[in-house]
């Protein structure tokens, strides 16, 4: 089968475009589907597709060692997500971004908003790992259950502080926007960031559920992004999808009731 996204009016790239990531997480690859599924762009998901249609998991370990014929001649990417577009190969979530945002009309076309939506992004990556670190604070060659104490203590940080101190960042950049019509990360338009926060959301509320029923009063535009988000109607499509795979324990965000302090 062939997992792409609904074509709209607004898809106006005439690449092609290949996702390879990990076919049963979301993940950091998650970030990039967001983005094309709001733009209508359709792609597809590599590994998700059987070994005789050309993809699996050997399609994307070929991108990764750089023995695929789509990978010759270009920059060998360290790890997932991977996109492939038009003769580009790019890798690194924030990257990938900057590189299609523009593309797909999901970022102003101003300078100073490009560099601005970019450093966010950023910032959004550096969060993340930080949710990784959640269960796997000591090494990612351990299982959990290797260092589950070292996680509950790194948990217990993370929830007090770190979350505050992220999402309270972006409702104040929010609370800055507050201006007229001007309901989003990078004012009055939606942009990229703007579906990576939805999703950093998403995944905090599947890991931390009790957690963030306390922290999300104090961050009400924050959770006002989100649902706008939720609400766009290629979003919503995809989210009801079978494209959106659901959060589940080997991936980023992981639900351990024993963290949820």
């Amino acid at each position: 089968m062939r997992y792409s996204g609904l074509v709209t009016t607004r898809a106006k790239a005439p690449e092609k475009y290949e996702l390879f990531y990990w076919p049963s997480i979301q993940g950091r690859g998650e970030f990039v589907r967001l983005a094309l599924e709001e733009a209508g762009q359709r792609y597809t998901d590599v590994a998700r597709l059987s070994k005789k249609d050309g993809g699996g998991i050997d399609a994307l370990l070929a991108i990764l060692n750089g023995s695929s014929p789509k990978a010759k001649g270009k920059l060998r990417p360290f790890a997932p997500p991977v996109l492939r577009v038009g003769p580009l190969l790019v890798a690194q979530t924030a990257n990938i971004l900057q590189v299609i945002a523009p593309r797909l009309g999901l970022v102003p076309d101003d300078e100073a908003s490009r560099v601005a939506a970019h450093q966010l992004q950023l910032t959004i990556t550096d969060f993340v790992q930080e949710v990784h670190d959640t269960h796997h604070p000591v090494s990612t060659s351990l299982y959990y259950e290797d260092q589950k104490r070292e996680a509950k203590l790194n948990a217990k940080g993370f929830i007090a502080t770190r979350i505050p101190k992220f999402l309270g960042y972006f409702e104040s950049i929010l609370e800055a926007n507050k201006r007229g019509k001007r309901r989003f990360v990078l004012g009055a338009s939606l942009s990229y960031v703007d579906m990576s926060l939805f999703q950093v959301i998403e995944g905090l509320r599947y890991a931390f559920p009790k957690a963030m029923k306390r922290i999300e009063k104090k961050i009400p535009r924050v959770i006002a992004v989100r649902e706008l988000v939720a609400g766009r109607p290629c979003i919503a499509a995809y989210l009801a999808s079978p494209r959106r795979i659901p959060f589940n324990e080997d991936g980023i965000f992981r639900n351990y009731p024993e963290l949820d302090g």
